[in-house]
C-alpha cells in the first residue's frame, strides 16, 4: 500500500514538474503574422534595387522565443510570389524586344536569430528595434516565358539564342537555400499585443530564380526582398505583486 502511494506521489510530482516546464517554455513566447510586398531582384529588371514595377503580395507566420534580454530564436513560414518582366521597362530598348518574363510562387521556411538592439526582449513598452539573420529553404515553381521575344531584332546567331539553349538544358530550381538578413522594430500596444515593421533581404545563391541566366546576365545573381507590417501576440502575463494597503 505504501509503495502504491509512493508511486502515485512520484507520478503527481512528475506531472507537476512537466506542467511547470511546459508553462515556463511558453512564457514570453510570441506568435505573429506579417503581410507586405515581395520584390524580385535579378536579370529581368535594370533597377539594382529590384523590380518595383512587378511587386507581389505575401504574408508570413512566425513564433519567437527569447533566449535572454538581447537574443531570441524565431521560426518563420512565408507564402508569397515573385514576378519579373522585361516589357515593363522601355530603357534600355532591347528589353522591349527581348521580352523575357517569369512568375513563381514562393514558400519559405527559415530559422533565425533575432538581436534586440536595446536588450528589451521582456519589456512591454517602448519601441524595440532589432536585426536578424538565419537560414532556410525557399520552395519555388518557376514559370518562365520567352515566347514574345522579337526574333528578327536579335537574329538566330545572337548570344541570346545560344544562352537560351543552355538555360533550357539547365532547367529551373525547385528548392533553394536561402539566407534572410533584415532589420525591423516592434512596438507594444498592450501587455500582450505589439505591432511591427520589418524589411528582409534573401540571398538565394542562384542565377535561375527567374529561369534565365546565360541568355540574360550570367554575372548577376538573383535575389528577392520584402517589406511587411504585422501583429504579434505574446503568451504569458506579467506577474503583479499584491502590494500593501495604503495607510492614511
Amino acid at each position: 500500500m505504501k509503495a502504491k502511494r509512493k508511486a502515485q506521489a512520484i507520478v503527481l510530482f512528475l506531472l507537476f514538474i512537466a506542467g511547470k516546464s511546459h508553462a515556463q517554455f511558453y512564457k514570453d513566447m510570441s506568435v505573429g503574422i506579417n503581410a507586405g510586398m515581395y520584390v524580385y531582384q535579378g536579370d529581368l529588371t535594370p533597377d539594382p534595387l529590384g523590380s518595383f514595377r512587378t511587386i507581389k503580395p505575401g504574408f508570413s507566420l512566425f513564433a519567437k522565443k527569447p533566449i535572454n534580454h538581447f537574443l531570441a530564436a524565431r521560426v518563420q513560414m512565408s507564402f508569397a510570389s515573385l514576378q519579373g518582366n522585361d516589357s515593363r521597362y522601355s530603357k534600355p530598348e532591347y528589353r522591349q524586344q527581348r521580352n523575357f518574363s517569369f512568375f513563381s510562387p514562393v514558400m519559405e521556411f527559415s530559422g533565425q536569430l533575432v538581436w534586440n538592439i536595446l536588450g528589451r526582449n521582456y519589456d512591454d513598452h517602448g519601441i524595440q528595434p532589432y536585426v536578424f539573420s538565419g537560414a532556410g529553404v525557399s520552395v519555388v515553381r518557376v514559370n518562365k516565358d520567352y515566347s514574345r521575344m522579337n526574333t528578327a531584332y536579335f537574329g538566330e546567331s545572337s548570344d541570346i539564342y545560344a544562352g537560351l539553349a543552355v538555360d533550357n538544358a539547365h532547367g529551373t530550381p525547385n528548392a533553394l537555400l536561402s539566407v534572410p538578413v533584415g532589420v525591423g522594430a516592434d512596438y507594444p500596444i498592450s501587455e500582450r499585443l505589439s505591432v511591427n515593421l520589418e524589411t528582409s533581404y534573401r540571398f538565394v545563391f542562384t542565377d535561375y530564380l527567374d529561369g534565365f541566366s546565360q541568355s540574360a546576365n550570367p554575372r548577376l545573381k538573383d535575389h528577392y526582398h520584402s517589406t511587411s507590417v504585422g501583429l504579434i501576440y505574446k503568451f504569458g502575463k506579467k506577474q503583479k505583486g499584491l502590494g500593501c494597503p495604503s495607510v492614511n
